[in-house]
């Protein structure tokens, strides 16, 4: 009888997992064509699953789709991840790789706000701490987070914003600063090139969600001569790698 039981949740959860990938839902032959079930199993499988909100269907075409309870589910789970828990071990990680300071950031109040941070012995110290918040324009981390907005989207951000010039190399135009963000977004990591402090250089990656949004950004700093260009291809995979295993702890599953 268990075992019985745990057959019918494996086929309920194969409907689930297939009208998942098909997004205008799927009709009951389709179903049992594609899980290889008979149509009655199917239609009794789709009657529960539909009673309790998990499919619904479209009684104009006769095909069923995943219902709001899917939605509702994820939602709380997924509300109820906290970022710097889920971090936590990839920041630790990127730490030990790049063997200096590591930041996890996200916008807070159109802020970019430092909310974690990881330090080794060997690292530099740096003027950072948890609840601070640096510039967009100037920091990595500030043009990973810009990395999924329209330039217009950027250029409204902005408009109502001094951008202050920290250093020599401080970009305080919009276009240059846009034309950086569009070759971040190419390579998959940004880079502050000693803009918001003399000598210090910073490439930072972004860190999405289920919905494919950016809500965080990780970064590795240090000064030019240890995060030097020739290593910049060495430590933005370690950086790239991090947000990628903090973004799938998110939910993000696209590669």
């Amino acid at each position: 009888m268990a075992e019985k039981s745990v057959q019918t949740l494996d086929r309920a959860l194969d409907i689930l997992e297939l009208l998942a990938t098909e997004t205008k839902g799927l009709g009951v032959t389709d179903i049992s064509v594609r899980i290889g079930l008979h149509k009655s199993t199917v239609h009794r499988l789709l009657n529960a699953l539909s009673k309790r909100g998990y499919v619904e269907k479209n009684n104009i075409y006769g095909t069923y789709q995943l219902g709001l309870k899917i939605v509702e589910i994820s939602s709380i789970h997924l509300n109820n991840i906290e970022l710097k828990t889920e971090a936590a071990p990839f920041l630790r990680k990127l730490a030990s790789e790049s063997t200096q300071p590591v930041h996890l950031a996200t916008l807070i109040d159109g802020e970019v706000t430092y909310i974690e941070k990881v330090e080794t012995l060997n690292s530099i110290r740096m003027y950072s701490q948890i609840g601070k918040r640096v510039p967009i324009h100037c920091t990595a981390v500030g043009k990973a987070l810009l990395m999924n907005r329209s330039e217009e989207e950027i250029e409204e951000m902005l408009k109502d914003r001094e951008l202050n010039k920290y250093t020599s190399k401080t970009i305080t135009n919009v276009k240059q600063l846009i034309q950086q963000i569009s070759e971040a977004k190419l390579r998959g990591w940004a880079m502050d090139d000693g803009e918001h402090e003399e000598n210090i250089r910073c490439i930072a990656a972004p860190i999405y969600d289920y919905r494919g949004d950016i809500i965080a950004a990780v970064s590795t700093s240090g000064s030019s001569n240890i995060i030097s260009p020739e290593k910049d291809e060495e430590i933005s995979q370690y950086v790239v790698k991090a947000a990628k295993e903090i973004s799938k702890r998110m939910g993000h599953n696209r590669s």
